[in-house]
């Protein structure tokens, strides 16, 4: 099936330089000398306004690095406490605490409790923890909006974790089988009959469950089906090679300029000194990423080290308000979260296209065309991964087999497209891109004097998501 969605449609071709870099891009709709309607509101009276009042995030870090010796809710918490401090925000203000997590540690199960504690919000502030692949805290988010929305809540925490540098390894199943069954053994004789049953055959019981980036459904890693889609639609390895340059060049740019402005400083235990940037951006000439072999699909596939996007360890947070209630308090929201849409596919061979699904839905929900749009934030997974779904987005053929759309939705303009960088270069610590994306794209609006930006994801399980943001007219 791979290989019918990938059919008509690769058509990649030389493009002019973005800024420094020079990209081989898809061939897209030109929506830039589209004549324009007035851009009114999306707001209405029948309904509340839900607005992103700020948002804040630890530095992304490759996983093993200054992080290493913390545990999850330690970059949860610090996220809440850099948010706050930005805010002022009273602590006995906060109705409800939402976390998305991916791998979670069983201690902390419930994260969002644990975080929200060690950063001193009342015990009598609920707080619950959610799990949805890669968009985690894009759920986190939603639930939150919609618990104000239906007036439960008027002012909601919410964020998102993952921490790669310490992931919980298990015992094999036939060892915890015969631990519990060792837990009740009551003669001295049978607890020696197990224990002698472990020194005979010590591969069998200690041969540890190490996690894995694979679909249950599958069992096919996540990189593995990234080589194969990047395959259909026809994306080069250069292609590929040239988008993750222009990942790392723009995150650099964005850093040394300022613009990642939702970064805290994190003193980190035990670290001489502050971490204060995301540490996994780094520009590589064209051929040096050119030596790299392919990481998942050995020899042929396209998918390397360089464009993809890295293990990480991060976490991030966002205030969302009643827009009432902010403006009660005295803020500026930076936007108004307007309509959002949730899409799955199949997990075997459309596992990554959610963002070509999600999109087009997005913009019919508000009532928008791809051209109204002046902000992108899209998810990185993998270079060919995100140029794998800009060639669907561009293909009447995908729309009309695939998604049973009369026409193609275009995809995004790239001189609106991800400009201050990705998950390829700024990292993706799972749980925690959403909330990033979403700071990212209100930011990007008052930067780039933009009206509407639209996000999307994909996730694992062949999920997807795309949300329609606003600027607020006091950012």
């Amino acid at each position: 099936m791979m290989a019918n969605i990938g059919k008509s449609f690769c058509n990649i071709k030389h493009s002019a330089a973005f800024g420094q870099v020079a990209v081989r891009h898809l061939s897209v709709t030109n929506t830039n000398n589209v004549a324009k309607k007035q851009k009114a509101t999306l707001g209405s009276a029948n309904q509340k306004n839900i607005v992103l009042v700020e948002g804040a995030r630890t530095p992304f870090l490759m996983s093993g690095t200054e992080y290493k010796n913390l545990m999850p809710h330690d970059l949860q918490r610090e996220a809440f406490k850099g948010l706050l401090k930005k805010t002022q925000l009273p602590k006995d203000c906060i109705d409800y605490v939402i976390v998305g997590t991916v791998i979670q540690e069983s201690k902390t199960a419930n994260i969002a409790r644990e975080a929200s504690l060690g950063v001193g919000i009342s015990n009598k502030t609920p707080a619950h923890t959610v799990t949805q692949a890669c968009i985690s805290s894009n759920q986190a988010m939603t639930t939150g909006a919609n618990m104000i929305a239906s007036g439960q809540c008027d002012v909601v925490l919410a964020g998102g974790v993952d921490f790669m540098s310490d992931v919980p390894i298990r015992f094999n199943r036939t060892m915890r089988k015969l631990m519990l069954e060792a837990s009740k053994t009551k003669s001295t004789a049978a607890l020696l009959g197990k224990v002698a049953s472990v020194l005979t055959h010590p591969i069998k019981y200690f041969t540890p469950e190490l996690p894995a980036i694979a679909e249950f459904s599958s069992d096919e890693v996540m990189g593995h089906s990234a080589d194969r889609l990047a395959a259909a639609f026809g994306v080069t390895r250069q292609a590929q090679d040239e988008f993750a340059i222009r990942s790392h060049t723009f995150a650099q740019n964005a850093t040394n300029e300022g613009k990642l402005n939702d970064v805290i400083e994190y003193k980190v235990p035990g670290v001489a000194n502050p971490v204060t940037k995301d540490n996994g951006i780094r520009v590589s000439p064209m051929e040096k990423m050119a030596r790299l072999k392919p990481a998942f699909i050995k020899p042929h596939g396209t998918i390397t080290a360089a464009n993809a996007s890295f293990l990480s360890d991060g976490a991030s947070a966002v205030l969302l308000m009643e827009e009432g209630k902010a403006k009660q308090m005295g803020y500026k929201p930076k936007a108004y979260l307007r309509n959002y849409t949730y899409v799955s596919q199949d997990p075997k061979d459309q596992l990554l296209l959610g963002p070509a699904y999600a999109t087009p839905t997005v913009l019919e929900k508000a009532g928008l065309s791809l051209a109204d749009i002046d902000v992108f934030e899209f998810h990185e997974a993998f270079a060919g991964q995100i140029l794998a779904n800009l060639t669907a987005m561009e293909s009447d053929y995908f729309a009309q087999k695939h998604m049973n759309r009369p026409k193609k939705v275009g995809a995004p303009p790239m001189d609106k497209f991800n400009l201050w960088g990705g998950s390829l270069s700024i990292g993706h610590p799972f749980g925690a891109t959403g909330c990033r994306l979403v700071t990212t794209a209100a930011n990007r609006l008052k930067a780039e004097d933009g009206k509407y930006a639209l996000l999307a994801a994909c996730a694992a399980g062949g999920i997807g998501h795309a949300m329609i943001m606003e600027r607020h007219p006091d950012n």
